[in-house]
């Protein structure tokens, strides 16, 4: 964690955001995140209590010296009138603006918790409504297509990285942390997920296949991290960016490329065909993927839901009627 960013905060800030790692096991970058939103929060609150230089620059304006009084008082309109500002001044939408309004949210009700302030108005801070959009994802038949185009010097590793995506559902830094020692005779792996959390992923004959393939040719000799599993041509452990390049590339192959396909919405398509043909319940999809919450989770139900739906509007006899034309 870029450690430089959180010490230009105040220091009841700092104990915030070390809480969020230490103990509620956050991501270094959803803690740089709430920095970043809780900091722009400060800057308002300088900027509109009139305790900076008005020809100050808003991204200039310093926090650290911002003190406990002005933050342990602040009111629900103080919030209502940040997120005002976001919209004018910064042209935040719905989302960015909800996001900011759940980090101050949760800041200040851990301040309540902690005895740092009795009364906790911004516990009635309303977000922005948002819209929840489906996850983009492969169908079955541009998955195929997709192992079918693998090529190459790399073919059976980028291959097996292929597999593992669209069968485990695996996000990207999970992927490339994979080391061989985390594989168990049982045909499952240990991955390290989101908060630190680990997961079993169970492999299935696809995934076993692949990688046997793999391991036959996978560099040995001058190798640097000899346990990774997935080896760069430079002898290292592959890195996200070269693995969202080859991704991309086997894209453009199969004419994807360009329409918004990521490693990202390999896990999107896993889960979705999991779903989809599986039938695989939300529960079991959750402990597979790695979601803290089943609401992340739900959203593949959706999916699905919306494909009955677009299934029974395309019935010829949708535009039918008994009604006669008088």
């Amino acid at each position: 964690m870029r450690s430089e960013e959180i010490a230009t905060l105040p220091i009841i800030a700092i104990q915030y955001l070390n809480y969020l790692s230490a103990i509620k096991a956050k991501s270094d970058l959803t803690v740089l995140e709430y920095a970043s939103d809780l900091r722009m929060f400060f800057r308002f609150l300088k900027q509109s209590k009139g305790l900076v230089d008005k020809a100050t620059p808003f991204d200039e304006i310093v926090v650290a010296d911002l003190s406990d009084e002005i933050i342990l008082n602040v009111t629900l309109s103080d919030a209502y009138s940040f997120l005002a500002y976001c919209r004018s001044e910064r042209n935040n939408n719905n989302n960015s603006r909800a996001r900011k309004s759940i980090a101050i949210k949760r800041f200040y009700r851990y301040l309540e918790v902690n005895g740092k302030i009795s009364k906790n108005d911004i516990a009635f801070l309303e977000s922005p409504q948002t819209k929840k959009s489906l996850p983009k994802y492969l169908t079955l038949e541009q998955s195929l297509a997709l192992l079918d185009s693998v090529d190459g010097k790399n073919k059976e590793r980028d291959y097996c990285i292929l597999t593992f995506f669209l069968n485990c559902g695996l996000r990207l830094s999970e992927l490339v942390s994979i080391n061989i020692s985390h594989f168990r005779d049982d045909g499952t792996f240990v991955v390290l997920g989101k908060g630190n959390k680990e997961r079993v992923i169970y492999l299935n004959n696809a995934c076993l296949s692949a990688l046997e393939a793999y391991m036959k040719v996978r560099p040995v000799d001058g190798v640097k991290d000899r346990d990774a599993l997935f080896i760069s041509n430079r002898k290292t452990r592959i890195s996200r960016e070269s693995v969202q390049k080859m991704v991309e590339h086997y894209l453009d192959k199969i004419g994807l490329g360009g329409q918004g396909y990521s490693t990202h919405k390999l896990r999107h398509t896993a889960a979705t065909l999991m779903y989809q043909h599986g039938n695989v319940d939300p529960l079991q999809l959750k402990e597979i993927l790695g979601h803290e919450n089943l609401s992340t989770t739900e959203i593949y139900t959706h999916i699905h839901d919306d494909q009955l739906k677009k299934a029974v509007d395309i019935n010829p006899l949708n535009k039918a009627s008994n009604i006669k034309k008088s």
